[in-house]
């Protein structure tokens, strides 16, 4: 099993640009995010500023199956859309959620994250499911600490999430970020049974991308005819929120803040 790299002050200083970028990309994309806008317009705002910075969308191009890479800057992901939505000419309608994913490698270093925005306004449902998914991913991060373990991560998430009358989704985790876009170790956000306290141990100078999905209705997801759109089987809408953390000697620190 890979290892988790420990990054050194000059690559974490590296990591805090490429952050910095997506946080700024998800501030200006939230400000963008109306009635009537098209997730391919969000994705034209996204590049120019991404580029403008010097940085290089991180998900243009990627993926395990090179005659189907992801073809967009970022992901957009709508409603029962989960992740890995592929922004196009749909508009955006009032009472929707929006689920934006943004990667950026700058000077060979990689920072991800993601928001989910309300259209317009939401009905009450949708907006606690955002509410609890954001205040999953920084419960996830309060056990992001030296010494703690990955399913300490984990058993945060899945607790307030379940104890919420959500579900998260378990075929997708979180993972380690930093020279590579996906790294080790997995951050799952549940824990299997037994599993409290064990798993891979959490030392200062790693960085993780912590990244809750959660779902309204089912755990389960299915994934549409284009390779990359995941959506819920039921058809109930999902939210995700995720940032790049870096572990060290005293309390986590949001590098995608």
């Amino acid at each position: 099993m890979p290892k988790a790299s420990i990054k050194s002050a000059r690559e974490i200083a590296c990591m805090r640009e490429s952050c910095r970028i997506v946080a700024e990309v998800l501030r200006l994309l939230g400000s963008a995010i109306a009635p009537g806008v098209s997730t391919g317009e969000l994705d034209r705002i996204a590049e120019e500023f991404i580029r403008s910075q010097d940085g290089t969308p991180a998900f243009k191009g990627y993926g395990p199956d090179r005659r189907n890479p992801f073809p967009t800057s970022i992901c957009v992901s709508v409603d029962d859309e989960v992740v890995h939505g592929i922004p196009d000419g749909r508009v955006l309608e009032e009472w929707e959620i929006v689920a934006i994913d943004v990667g950026v490698k700058h000077n060979g270093y990689y920072g991800d994250g993601a928001s989910t925005f309300a259209v317009g306004k939401v009905g009450e449902e949708k907006q606690r499911l955002m509410d609890v998914t954001r205040e999953a991913l920084y419960l996830g991060v309060a056990q992001a600490k030296a010494g703690r373990h990955v399913s300490d991560i984990s058993s945060a998430v899945q607790k307030w999430v379940e104890g919420n009358g959500f579900s998260v989704v378990k075929e997708l985790v979180g993972h380690g970020v930093g020279r590579n876009l996906h790294e080790a170790p997995a951050v799952p956000n549940f824990i299997a049974v037994g599993e409290s306290g064990k798993g891979v141990r959490l030392r200062a100078g790693m960085t993780l991308a912590i990244e809750p999905m959660v779902n309204a209705g089912t755990d389960r997801i299915k994934v549409d005819a284009d390779g990359w759109t995941v959506r819920t089987v039921d058809g109930k809408p999902s939210a995700h929120f995720e940032h790049t953390v870096l572990i060290t000697e005293d309390e986590p620190e949001i590098l995608t803040k």
